[in-house]
């Protein structure tokens, strides 16, 4: 019970750190996309550094799960064929809607039901890889 206080209090932490931050605003992501602003490639950078820092971390101290196992890192391939096409897919769909993952449901959370529609094209789009997933590079 106490590890999902826990990750409902990250997640928390999590929304309003991307609203103060104006992470989740569509304005602010559409300046990034037409290179007007360094707002959200500032954001990106320091979460990219912060990332770096922590798996650095995590590795050497070997640091454990929710479960207390050690957290494993596997190996990952050396082709980058899927993640170029995954990435572009990804950068087309971020373009359009003005939100990438994480904030979906902080835009949710703000009262921005609209983003339901959203939602809903992602998990549609990842029941297709799931169907297309044998048939596609890795």
């Amino acid at each position: 019970m106490k590890s999902r206080i826990l990750i409902i209090l990250a997640g928390i932490i999590f929304g309003i750190v991307m609203t103060k931050s104006e992470a989740v605003s569509w304005f602010r992501i559409q300046e990034m996309f037409r290179f007007q602003s360094f707002h959200m490639y500032g954001i990106i950078g320091v979460a990219s550094v912060v990332g770096a820092v922590m798996f650095f971390l995590m590795k050497k101290y070997k640091f454990k799960n929710i479960d207390g196992e050690v957290v494993k890192f596997a190996e990952k391939p050396k082709t980058y064929i899927a993640s170029i096409g995954g990435g572009i897919l990804f950068g087309l769909g971020w373009a359009m809607t003005g939100a990438c993952p994480g904030p979906l449901y902080v835009l949710i959370g703000n009262g921005y039901l609209v983003i339901l529609v959203v939602i809903l094209a992602a998990l549609f789009g990842t029941l297709t890889y799931g169907r297309l997933k044998s048939k596609l590079p890795h």
